[in-house]
């Protein structure tokens, strides 16, 4: 028996009652989507370490879950902010977990992967300029070309910080797309997952900015893959898609509208770049397979039912999002641990998380539910609820 806490602080008796979604390795051949799944990180529980100041990565079972991804015919959106990118890892281990993800896909033939550069080793302030955050970026694009690896452009703070206005954005992004081998990724974060990351692109309205944005890409469009924004808004998404150079693709981003964004309507549709497919890759796997069938009802069934709890995990403080993403591996069997770097295991409350659970059993996405319940069950005598 599971008891699980209510809003009006009573505790009530909770079992699960969907059976889940069954999905076996796929291939991405049968998607009619390119699909990524921004992938966390698990931590090192027994590393003798500082868990806020000096992280520790359990690079097995790290590695192990890029594979459980890849099985399932998901790309891996490598060192994002899924993975505390900014939130408790920083470029050194940054840099070691895209060396070590980048060996390994080249060890699965069609494993699609691209990895995260920005310039999160150089600390905003009043002294940097222009110069130092091209130079920052251009020294992780290096280290990620080296290993063969394609670019995700991250946002970056010091930018953020550092810029007097759009013609900054054009000077850095320019530069940038000028020199990188292939075409890349652009990350637009909006504010509501990174506040230093508010007014990105000069402007502080969204509809402004994404003119600038959309100006940078025209100019560099054989060097632009796609743009992913993170605005948690499918209007704002549709309107810069329509309008996004030949040959660009929208990736979306927003967690709270992924299922029609990527179904699309007849003007088009967008890809996917999103940390809600790390916690429901099977679910995403067969919605998408279903979807290169041409089955667009049986998509929606599978999918629309992530929609609330992807909601949920990325309610606001949209930044804290990861404690869920990582809670659902845990209680999916994928790690033995709720443990994360930085100490953001603690950055939801204990109701929070029994909401989530209530809302992955009505996702199906609780591959185990003898052994999801009995790991939320000692969660949960942990944080004080009472267990039978």
């Amino acid at each position: 028996m599971l008891n699980l806490p209510n809003a009006d602080r009573s505790v009530s008796t909770y079992t699960v009652k969907n059976r889940p979604i069954e999905a076996g390795k796929r291939d991405a051949a049968s998607f009619n989507r390119i699909a990524y799944a921004a992938a966390h990180v698990v931590a090192d529980t027994l590393a003798d370490n500082d868990p806020w100041l000096a992280p520790a990565i359990d690079w097995d079972r790290t590695m192990a879950f890029r594979h459980h991804l890849w099985d399932l015919g998901l790309g891996v959106a490598e060192a994002m902010d899924t993975a505390q990118r900014g939130m408790g890892l920083g470029w050194t281990q940054a840099r070691e977990l895209i060396a070590r993800a980048l060996r390994e896909a080249k060890g699965r033939p069609g494993a699609l992967i691209a990895c995260g550069a920005g310039t999160d080793h150089l600390a905003p302030g009043p002294d940097v300029t222009i110069e130092h955050i091209i130079a920052a970026y251009e020294e992780q694009i290096e280290a990620i070309e080296a290993h063969g690896g394609r670019i995700i452009l991250m946002a970056s703070r010091a930018l953020a910080a550092a810029a007097k206005g759009p013609d900054d954005y054009a000077r850095v992004y320019d530069r940038i797309l000028s020199g990188v081998k292939e075409p890349v990724i652009i990350h637009w974060l909006g504010e509501m997952f990174d506040p230093a990351l508010e007014g990105y692109w000069g402007r502080p309205d969204h509809m402004d900015a994404m003119e600038v944005a959309l100006d940078i890409i025209a100019a560099h469009a054989d060097k632009v893959d796609g743009i992913k924004i993170s605005l948690l808004s499918k209007e704002k998404e549709i309107v810069m898609r329509r309008r996004l150079a030949k040959g660009v693709r929208m990736y979306t981003g927003d967690d709270f509208n992924y299922a029609e964004l990527i179904a699309g309507d007849s003007e088009g549709h967008s890809d996917a770049l999103l940390g809600i497919f790390d916690a429901i890759a099977p679910a995403a796997s067969a919605a998408l397979a279903a979807l290169g069938a041409g089955d667009e009802k049986r998509f929606f069934e599978l999918l629309a039912p992530t929609v609330p709890l992807s909601r949920h995990i990325f309610k606001a403080p949209t930044r804290f999002y990861k404690t869920g993403v990582v809670f659902l591996a845990y209680l999916n069997g994928l790690q033995d641990h709720f443990t994360m770097i930085g100490g953001q295991e603690s950055a939801r409350s204990t109701l929070h998380l029994a909401d989530l659970f209530r809302l992955a059993d009505e996702a199906r996405v609780l591959i185990d539910p003898e052994l999801a319940e009995a790991r939320m069950r000692q969660v949960m005598a942990v944080r004080g609820v009472p267990q039978s």
